[in-house]
């Protein structure tokens, strides 16, 4: 892996890990739908202004007809359905106990890329989904 792959990485952990801590503070008193509703009103702003200034549209519209489809439906499923029940979580229980639970993902991911992707289950994928299980029962 490069260096460059390493820090970009580490920054995305940085930056997932950031916002749990917000978002907790700011459900104590805040309804989730409502927090959920500001947090994608304001990335969807940003996103207009970053793609009209880099001039990207034609990124945007040469995205094919199927593709967009599967965005959509991947921000149906993880934009609003996972926000809107890890909301719900992270307003209810710490959030030292919510994060790692929700981030069990990966085990998700794994399982339906097997059935739908064709991708194959190896020793050291299969030993990586014990350890995730295992990470989030010890959570629990």
């Amino acid at each position: 892996m490069s260096w460059q792959a390493f820090i970009l990485l580490l920054l995305t952990a940085f930056f997932w890990g950031l916002p749990p801590i917000m978002e907790k503070a700011a459900l104590g008193g805040s309804d989730p739908v409502a927090g959920l509703t500001i947090r994608q009103i304001a990335v969807t702003l940003i996103l207009i202004v970053f793609v009209t200034l880099s001039g990207r549209w034609e990124h945007v519209q040469a995205v094919s007809v199927r593709d967009r489809w599967l965005f959509i439906l991947s921000g149906i499923s993880a934009g609003l359905l996972g926000m809107v029940t890890y909301y719900y979580a992270l307003r209810v229980t710490p959030a030292s106990r919510a994060v790692p639970i929700s981030a069990s993902y990966p085990l998700v991911a794994a399982i339906l890329a097997v059935i739908f992707l064709g991708e194959k289950m190896t020793a050291v994928r299969l030993a990586g989904i014990v350890l995730i299980v295992s990470g989030v029962y010890l959570v629990r």
